[in-house]
């Protein structure tokens, strides 16, 4: 709407509440409610459909295992030791007490159980609520992807 037919609208709505004889002295100052109404519709609108907005794309499982996060930090790499606490085909759930800040990329050094080879992965940070972090991967060769999503299916499911 313009300012124009704000204004025209809202000196009609003064003028009902006058009519009706909500106040009728010269001069009142309108009330608070005067000021905030919404005109309502001719026609009920239909209620947009529910979209389930924390459904995931991969079901995680629970897994624990040590992990080790490569950050640069400064002009040089630090490592940090980790905990997996769930696992996806997608990514990683990580217990770290460390500072990382959302979509910045570190490397993972870990070797998942039943995998005689240990991984190095490049990851980002993608949810971090106090000590636990998301890690989406960034790098699964073929191999590993494979590997991992035949893995998972012998975890129990989170969600």
């Amino acid at each position: 709407m313009r300012p124009a037919e704000c204004r025209a609208l809202r000196s009609t709505r003064l003028k009902r509440f006058q009519v009706r004889g909500r106040w009728d002295t010269p001069g009142a100052k309108e009330p608070r409610a005067a000021r905030n109404l919404i005109m309502t519709s001719s026609r009920p609108k239909r209620a947009p459909a529910y979209v389930d907005r924390r459904r995931r794309r991969h079901t995680r499982y629970r897994s624990e295992f040590r992990i080790t996060v490569n950050h640069l930090l400064g002009n040089q790499y630090q490592k940090i030791e980790g905990h997996c606490r769930d696992l996806s085909e997608a990514g990683i759930g990580i217990l770290l007490a460390a500072e990382l800040n959302v979509s910045e990329v570190t490397g993972l050094s870990f070797s998942p159980p039943g995998s005689s080879n240990p991984w190095e992965v490049r990851a980002v940070v993608r949810y971090r609520r106090g000590y636990h972090y998301g890690f989406e991967f960034l790098s699964l060769t073929s191999e590993q992807q494979q590997w991992l999503k035949n893995y998972v299916t012998t975890l129990e499911p989170m969600d």
